[in-house]
């Protein structure tokens, strides 16, 4: 268990530590779900749960869950399911029960759960591989998410929720389940001022073409940039976007999240369009005299 409360944390891909700023969180149905949820005026008896955030690896998932402390005054707690494995009968159900009663001593607070399905990726066959001590695990966690009456926003990312067992995303785990797709071209624009600032380069500069990418190889190109005292432009040369090397994975997980999940983006479903398939094509001459 470890804290994360650095005041000047710095959202990776998003350029801040203000989500209600940060693109592919900017939308006014996201921000004013947060604003809510953590409002001080509240029904008694009425406490929010928490938020499952799929996404495209390198969308800046992870960086919310750490700034999302900071911008609520609350401490940020990351629970490596890893850790908690014991070598003795009995220590690692132990470990669960005594990280879930410090998460519960520090509320209120923000409990981070980062890349949750390879963290559950043993359940399934646990019988057969562990003796059931990561189904017990997760059958502790699991009660404990549903159950407690403490006021801890649970917030798990994950790049592929079809591995996730079904019960894990179901009613009242979590107040929501939010799809985040590659930013827009306004996102986008936005993400680049703030890293230009950061590595300290020409703002007025061309910026490359970055259609397709995400936040994190935004950074990458400035960083780059920066270390080889190379234009942005010569940098991008050296980026290739996860949506060109994992295409395959994004249109998945894309056709996955369409009508199951909420959109990060505007308010609603999210519903996956012809336009945002990444999936390229090849094109194939039929002309027989052009062989």
């Amino acid at each position: 268990m470890s804290a994360h409360q650095d005041q000047s944390l710095i959202w990776a891909g998003c350029g801040g530590s203000a989500f209600g700023s940060a693109g592919g969180f900017s939308s006014v149905a996201v921000a004013a779900f947060f604003a809510a949820i953590f409002s001080d005026v509240r029904r008694a008896g009425v406490r929010p749960r928490g938020v499952l955030l799929l996404g495209v690896p390198g969308t800046g998932k992870s960086a919310f869950a750490k700034a999302l402390g900071n911008e609520t005054g609350r401490p940020t707690l990351t629970l490596d399911v890893g850790s908690l494995m014991g070598s003795l009968v009995g220590e690692s159900e132990r470990n669960i029960r005594q990280a879930l009663r410090i998460v519960d001593a520090m509320a209120p607070a923000v409990l981070f759960l980062d890349e949750v399905e390879k963290a559950l990726s043993g359940v399934a066959s646990s019988g057969q591989t562990d003796s059931g001590v990561s189904a017990r695990l997760f059958g502790t966690f699991l009660s404990w998410l549903n159950d407690r009456t403490t006021d801890v926003f649970v917030v798990a990312t994950s790049n592929d929720a079809s591995k996730l067992p079904p019960e894990f995303s179901r009613a009242e785990c979590f107040d929501g389940v939010f799809f985040l797709d590659l930013p827009n071209r306004e996102e986008r624009r936005a993400i680049w001022n703030p890293y230009l600032e950061t590595f300290d380069l020409d703002r007025d500069q061309k910026l490359p073409s970055d259609e397709s990418w995400t936040g994190a190889e935004i950074r990458s190109c400035c960083r780059l940039a920066a270390l080889l005292d190379l234009p942005l432009t010569e940098a991008a040369r050296n980026i290739v976007p996860v949506a060109v090397t994992a295409s395959e994975s994004v249109d998945r997980l894309r056709s996955w999240a369409s009508g199951r999940c909420l959109d990060a983006t505007r308010a609603g479903i999210y519903q996956k369009s012809s336009a945002t398939s990444s999936r390229s094509t090849r094109k194939v001459v039929r002309d027989p005299s052009l062989n």
